[in-house]
C-alpha cells in the first residue's frame, strides 16, 4: 500500500509520487538512436540505417529496468491507474517528448485486446495519452485482435510471428487519417515488434508521419 506523499521509489516524505532526487538519479536523458531508442553516442544505429523502421521517430523518458519496471508493474498489472499522471509529467519533460506531442494531429494509444483489457479494466497507453495530450488522445481508431497472448519473455523472431495481422482501423475512422502526423503511443518497448506491426497498420492506412513514443525502452537489441 502507498501513501499520500511518498515516494515511490524511495520512500521520501513529504514528497512528489518520484522525488527530485530520485528522477535526477534514475531518470536522466541519454543520446539514443533517433528511430528506435536505444542507447548510442551519437547518430543512427547500423539496423535502423539498413533496415528503416517503419517510424520517423522513437522518444523514451527512461530505460527499462530498476526502479521503473517496478513502477511499471504496478500501474499495468496491480490497477495503480493513479501512476500514469506522474509518469506522463515524467515523460512531458524527456527531451523531444514536448514538441512531438505539439506537432502531432493525434496520439493514437497502442490497443490491448478486449479480452486483456476486461481483465485489467484499463488501457495503459491510454490513461497515459489522457495526461500528455487530452485533446489528440485517440483509443478508437487503431484496434488490436483477440488472438493476440502475452510476449513476455519471447525474442524477436517469436514476437513477429505472433503480432502479424495483429491490428486493423476502425473503418469509419480510416479517411481522417491519411497524411496526418500520429504520435503512436505505449508505455514499454522491448524489441520494437508490435509497435512496428501497429505503425504498419497506420501506414497501410495513409498516414504520413509516425513517431512512437514509450515511457520505458529495454536494451534490448533490435537485429533484424
Amino acid at each position: 500500500m502507498r501513501f499520500p506523499s511518498v515516494c515511490h521509489i524511495c520512500g521520501a516524505w513529504p514528497s512528489a509520487v518520484f522525488c527530485e532526487a530520485c528522477v535526477a538519479q534514475f531518470a536522466q536523458p541519454i543520446a539514443r538512436c533517433p528511430t528506435c531508442a536505444l542507447p548510442l553516442e551519437s547518430g543512427t544505429c547500423f539496423p535502423c540505417y539498413y533496415e528503416p523502421p517503419p517510424v520517423q521517430a522513437c522518444l523514451t523518458a527512461v530505460t527499462y529496468g530498476y526502479p521503473w519496471s517496478t513502477c511499471i508493474a504496478s500501474f499495468k498489472f496491480q490497477g495503480d491507474v493513479g501512476l500514469s499522471r506522474p509518469i506522463a509529467h515524467l515523460m512531458r519533460h524527456a527531451p523531444w517528448i514536448t514538441p512531438a506531442l505539439e506537432a502531432a494531429d493525434r496520439v493514437i494509444a497502442m490497443p490491448v485486446t478486449p479480452a486483456r483489457l476486461r481483465e485489467r479494466g484499463f488501457n495503459q497507453a491510454h490513461a497515459l495519452a489522457k495526461h500528455l495530450a487530452p485533446h489528440q488522445a485517440d483509443a478508437l481508431t487503431l484496434r488490436r485482435c483477440d488472438h493476440a497472448s502475452h510476449q513476455v519473455g519471447l525474442d524477436r523472431t517469436a514476437r513477429l510471428a505472433q503480432v502479424r495481422n495483429t491490428f486493423w482501423i476502425e473503418p469509419s475512422r480510416i479517411a481522417a487519417l491519411r497524411g496526418q502526423r500520429i504520435v503512436l503511443l505505449d508505455d514499454v518497448m522491448t524489441t520494437g515488434a508490435t509497435l512496428h506491426e501497429a505503425a504498419r497498420t497506420l501506414r497501410h492506412a495513409g498516414v504520413a508521419h509516425i513517431t512512437a513514443m514509450v515511457f520505458a525502452r529495454t536494451h534490448m537489441g533490435l537485429a533484424r
